[in-house]
């Protein structure tokens, strides 16, 4: 496998690499790099059970708040602890990291979906819309040795961000319909951020052609 140059551009880049160097120093040797995306993995499953029982209680948003806390934790980290301690398995890692990234993704979305808050086919679209991204992220990579992480300046921690804060909103105001039809302020936000990333996607794959035919 051909070595792959990072692209992390996001506004908290920097100072989360700090904080990730610092825990993966005190990290026990009992943790693992698999067992930090086991743990991720767990944390996007309490976000889905957290958002789809919102409609039983609120107060379920609380194991949102949670499982975005444990799935940043994991999901950040088992790469990072890897290559902390020099123990990179390059070809299993890129194939399980994402792999695991794309299931979480469905988990976190899908149970957005579930919940009153979001239509399940805004959440969805949503999804598609951060998968076109990932394809093309994957795509890039292969040719042209360059994995991009972030997009306008936003990466994932970014989003797991804006998701506590739509969560915390949904708690403090409830659903907050817009249109007779039911349609709430939080389906325009998450469907908002869907179509930006269909946008990206397209931009990106045409700069991309682009670079390619100049070469």
């Amino acid at each position: 496998m051909k070595p792959v140059q990072r692209i992390q551009a996001n506004l908290l880049a920097k100072a989360e690499r700090r904080a990730l160097t610092w825990i993966c120093a005190r990290l026990p040797a009992r943790v693992t790099p698999d067992g930090l995306t086991a743990l991720g993995l767990a944390g996007a499953a309490l976000i889905f059970a957290g958002y789809a029982l919102s409609s039983v209680d609120p107060a379920w948003l609380w194991a949102v708040i949670a499982g975005l806390v444990v799935h940043w934790f994991g999901d950040s980290l088992d790469g990072s602890l890897a290559r902390f301690r020099r123990i990179e398995r390059p070809e299993f890692g890129y194939f399980i990291d994402h792999s695991t990234d794309g299931l979480a993704n469905l988990l976190i979305l899908a149970g957005l979906g579930l919940s009153p808050f979001v239509r399940l086919d805004i959440a969805l679209f949503a999804l598609a819309g951060y998968l076109l991204l990932s394809i093309h992220a994957f795509l890039a990579a292969r040719v042209t040795g360059e994995l991009r992480l972030s997009y306008l300046a936003a990466g994932p921690t970014e989003l797991r961000l804006v998701l506590v804060a739509i969560t915390l909103s949904m708690f403090a105001f409830g659903a907050l319909p817009v249109s007779a039809s039911g349609v709430t302020a939080f389906d325009l936000i998450v469907g908002g951020v869907g179509i930006v990333m269909v946008i990206l996607f397209v931009v990106q794959t045409l700069a991309t052609a682009r670079q390619l035919t100049l070469r």
